[in-house]
């Protein structure tokens, strides 16, 4: 896998950690749509570059 891939899920995941943290923290009280809302963004991330890097080998 070629570095500027690996960059991108670094630079990703970290933006990903860094407003996810900032939802968490500042969400009083934390409750069950806060978890869904950072799940689903992750989801909504991540999913597609899985898909289009890691997903389909018979190319």
């Amino acid at each position: 896998m070629k570095f500027s891939i690996i960059l991108r899920f670094i630079i990703l995941g970290a933006l990903w950690l860094a407003l996810s943290y900032i939802v968490v923290a500042t969400a009083r009280p934390i409750t069950l749509y806060t978890w869904f809302v950072v799940i689903a963004s992750g989801i909504i991330i991540f999913a597609p570059m899985y898909k289009k890097y890691f997903g389909n080998k018979r190319k």
